[in-house]
């Protein structure tokens, strides 16, 4: 009895808190039912992407193909590492193959920044410098790729890029940087939280207050409103801008164009305990402004931007699009492609040399279901956590990607992560079944283990090596680097084999028959099949095909294939009509 009356008193307490910060916070010129919404989903983005600009950088047309240091040298890399594996890219024929991208990973660089700011090399691992190195590896006719992550610190605890997403893009652009990958590691959310607004000030620097914008001014989108504030010396503000609820829009006419001081007038509400945030989009360019908390002594506050305005009327839209931790991502993220597009571009424009527009990974885990956002702002995105070299990993991170083939398109790719082919305990036909699934679906080719160990000491590739044989596979390349760029799809699973399937761009189709059991299994498939799957846009059905598999190199005609494959083994066909 005592017990249900404690619980009781414990509910009707929760409800009347409840009650007080819904109310207060409605007061204060907010949306509380805006704030609540987030808890539903928080995976789920809520901004319209496809309103939004497009900051990719066009490149990556392909998925890239190359090498990282992660997988097998962690944090144990060094200037003399990095050449030397190059080299060997070179010397064992992977870069002939396609594989262009020496990537390294976390802990390349000084756990301090230099006197301008400035993301630098390892002191004592890099003494030559970053710069140098990428000249070198550009000289031997690769590129080069650098790691940061969208947080406070990397996830080796170095010195990250977010707040300082301007100044490390155009560092890495001026290095000659061509693969940029950007991890989630000490992230900070941005707040959906948003500064109710009393006016804006426009004046250009050094001159007195030119205009001055009311709420009554500003035309509405949403739950966005003119709300009274008593506080406020005028006691009325644009309110119920936080979490995604609505925008707010002037359109001032300027009479000279020009850079322009633009003062928003925010009202500081008592005791507030967390930062706000604001885009203000000034004729299409973002400006962003982080509102920090405030003990809320004095009502009004002020926070100044320097923007561009131009002679007639000008666009100024007030909004924070973030509800969830997928539109923090999503903003995150597509800050950092914007600098990078205008560094590599601002680069070109000084040294009169082309552009080298840099692949952008983003390496956000899957967390926030990037493959919904992840086409405006990079090249890939990382679909899993990390790979493991242990099969389960392997076929864990397949199960995931595969459900996502409709979201690859060129320029645009499902990253499943690295491969660990080479690494671990990996049988031969688990290192063989890892690169055709990736391969089949449209991934991205950066190997994870010690290609140095495929070249002798005279400098030769290595013949016949079991590993080097698998990721040099031409036919599997050629599948993995199609450019219709449609990744494959799972059409169908009998009895413990996956059957996947992609079109390719001259209209043949690529075909697996994977064996996700430890025994041994076969089939017979009647390839007519296949036209069933308007995905695939097989066509007409024939009474025979020209089929390869691509790991015998065996070739013959049917519409029948029977196959046997090993416990984790595959067939990949190229069929042909």
């Amino acid at each position: 009895m005592w017990f249900l009356i404690l619980l009781l008193i414990l509910i009707i307490a929760a409800l009347c808190a409840f009650a007080s910060w819904f109310i207060k916070y409605r007061k204060s010129g907010k949306c509380p039912l805006c704030a609540l919404e987030k808890m539903g989903t928080p995976t789920k983005i809520t901004i319209d992407v496809e309103k939004e600009q497009d900051y990719s950088s066009g490149a990556a047309l392909t998925p890239p193909m190359g090498w990282s240091s992660w997988n097998t040298f962690k944090q144990n890399i060094s200037e003399e590492l990095i050449l030397s594996t190059a080299a060997a890219m070179r010397l064992s024929g992977l870069m002939d193959a396609g594989y262009k991208y020496i990537n390294i990973d976390d802990c390349w660089h000084s756990s301090f920044r230099d006197e301008n700011g400035r993301l630098q090399g390892d002191l004592g691992k890099f003494p030559s410098g970053i710069p140098s190195l990428i000249e070198k590896i550009n000289h031997m006719g690769m590129k080069v790729g650098l790691y940061s992550s969208n947080g406070t610190l990397t996830c080796e605890d170095l010195p990250a890029s977010l707040g300082n997403e301007a100044v490390d893009a155009k560092t890495i652009a001026e290095w000659g940087c061509e693969f940029f990958k950007y991890d989630f590691c000490h992230n900070k959310k941005i707040s959906g939280d948003a500064p109710v607004i009393e006016g804006i000030e426009l004046n250009r620097p050094g001159q007195a207050v030119e205009y001055t914008l009311n709420p009554n001014d500003a035309k509405f989108t949403g739950r966005a409103c003119v709300v009274n504030i008593g506080r406020l010396p005028s006691g009325k503000a644009i309110g119920l801008l936080n979490h995604n609820a609505g925008t707010a829009t002037f359109k001032p006419v300027i009479n000279i164009s020009g850079e322009y001081v633009l003062t928003l007038l925010i009202y500081k509400s008592l005791n507030l305990h967390h930062e706000q945030y604001l885009q203000v989009v000034v004729n299409g360019e973002i400006y962003e402004v982080f509102a920090p908390k405030t003990k809320g002594f004095n009502p009004t506050g002020r926070l100044q931007l320097i923007v561009k305005l131009n002679t007639g009327e000008n666009e100024i839209v007030l909004r924070n699009p973030v509800r969830t931790l997928a539109d923090s991502s999503y903003v995150q993220y597509s800050r950092m492609a914007r600098e990078l597009k205008k560094a590599s571009k601002a680069v070109s424009e000084k040294t009169g040399n082309p552009e080298k527009p840099i692949v952008f990974s983003i390496c956000e885990w899957g967390t926030s279901l990037p493959w919904h956002w992840g086409a405006k702002a990079g090249n890939l995105w990382r679909t899993t956590h990390d790979i493991m070299p242990f099969w389960k990993s392997i076929y864990f991170i397949y199960l995931r990607n595969i459900g996502l083939y409709k979201y690859a398109k060129p320029g645009a790719w499902n990253d499943p992560d690295m491969l660990e082919v080479g690494n671990g305990k990996l049988t031969v036909d688990e290192n063989k079944t890892h690169f055709s699934l990736w391969c089949m679906m449209a991934a991205p080719l950066v190997l994870g283990n010690d290609i140095r160990q495929f070249v002798n000491e005279d400098g030769t590739a290595i013949a016949n090596h079991p590993v080097l044989n698998i990721v040099t596979n031409k036919e599997l390349i050629a599948i993995d680097q199609d450019t219709l760029g449609k990744a494959a799809k799972r059409i169908k699973k009998f009895q413990g084999i996956d059957i996947i399937a992609r079109p390719l761009a001259n209209g043949d189709t690529a075909l697996c028959f994977f064996n996700t059991s430890s025994k041994s299994k076969g089939l017979s498939f009647n390839i007519n099949d296949l036209s069933a799957d308007e995905y695939l846009d097989f066509g007409a059905t024939q009474s025979s095909y020209s089929v390869h598999e691509l790991w015998s190199d065996e070739k013959f005609s049917a519409n029948i294939i029977s196959a046997s494959m090993p416990g984790h083994g595959v067939k990949v066909y190229r069929i042909s009509k």
